[in-house]
Order: structure tokens, then sequence, then C-alpha cells
């Protein structure tokens, strides 16, 4: 039995992704999630404690998340909560880990785009669905997964030189 959870929060570091030699592609980043609370007396909301997590996306999703999660932006992750304990000769604590079984931008900040990628097609049952499935453009931004000797700073540097692609408000 695992513990499932959803979060929103901040991501704090640069989402780093590796290959495994098996070829297992693995995404992680941390993420800060603060609680807010409104202050009557004075009438303004107020930070309260914040809670720090390490998120990790296995598989298409960690391709996914690489070409899409950018160090600063909001996300919602849903996933399998793990809790544990560590200890050295000098220090102790707890970590808490989330196995992302999905991720997104969080919506209520901004706007997103979505590009289906190719791995993400289902297999095709009918002519007509394989056709379509064929129409599907490949993801510009998203990189290369079978680069896996691309070092992952060069792999931010790329997400970051990106061009901000919102749409206008009105």
């Amino acid at each position: 039995m695992s513990d499932q959870i959803t979060l929103t929060g901040l991501v704090a570091t640069p989402p780093k992704h590796i290959v495994t030699s098996e070829g297992l592609q693995i995404t992680s980043f941390r993420l800060a999630s603060t609680q807010r609370r409104f202050n009557r007396a004075e009438q303004k909301w107020e930070d309260a404690d914040t809670n720090w997590y390490t998120v990790t996306a296995f598989r298409t999703l960690a391709a996914n998340a690489i070409g899409s999660i950018l160090k600063g932006q909001r996300v919602i992750v849903s996933g399998r909560l793990r809790i544990r304990e560590w200890q050295t000769d000098e220090k102790s604590g707890t970590t808490i880990e989330v196995d992302a079984d999905s991720l997104g931008h969080d919506l209520t900040f901004g706007t997103s785009s979505f590009t289906r990628t190719p791995q993400a097609t289902a297999a095709a049952d009918t002519p007509e669905t394989a056709a379509a499935a064929e129409q599907i453009p490949a993801s510009p931004e998203a990189p290369d997964p079978d680069v896996a000797d691309a070092p992952v700073d060069d792999l931010a540097e790329a997400r970051a030189k990106r061009p901000s692609e919102l749409p206008v408000p009105f």
C-alpha cells in the first residue's frame, strides 16, 4: 500500500535529468510548498511554514518534465509519498520524497501550452487512428531522450533559451 499525495509549489532547483545505463530516464527537482494564511487583524496574506520535497519522475514523464519544467515555476505534482530517515556520524534527518505519477504547471498563476509527444500516443487500433497519430508533430522544445551523455547543464541551458509562448490575454 502506498500513500498518494498532491502538492502545489515552486520548483526550487533546476530539474536534473539522467539516463541510467539500462536506459531508464529520471528527472528530479526540489519543490518548495509554502502555506499562506490570511491575517484578519492586518488584512493581508502571510507566508507560514515551507515544506520541502524531492520530486522524482521516471520514463516518459521524466523526458517530458525536463522539456517543460524550469526552476521558479509553479507546478502541481501528484504521486506516491515516501518518508525516509537518514543518519550519518554527525547528522540525522528526514527526507520527504514524491515519486511523481503526473505533474504540470499550476494554471492558477499563468498559462501553459500542451504539445503531445510521439511517445505518449496510443497504439493504433484502426487505420483512422493510425493516420491521426501520424499527424501529431514532434515537440521541438523537448530534448532528445537518446542523448544520454549530454550534461545536465547543457539541457537546462537549452530549455532556458526557449522564448516564452504565452498567449495575449485579450
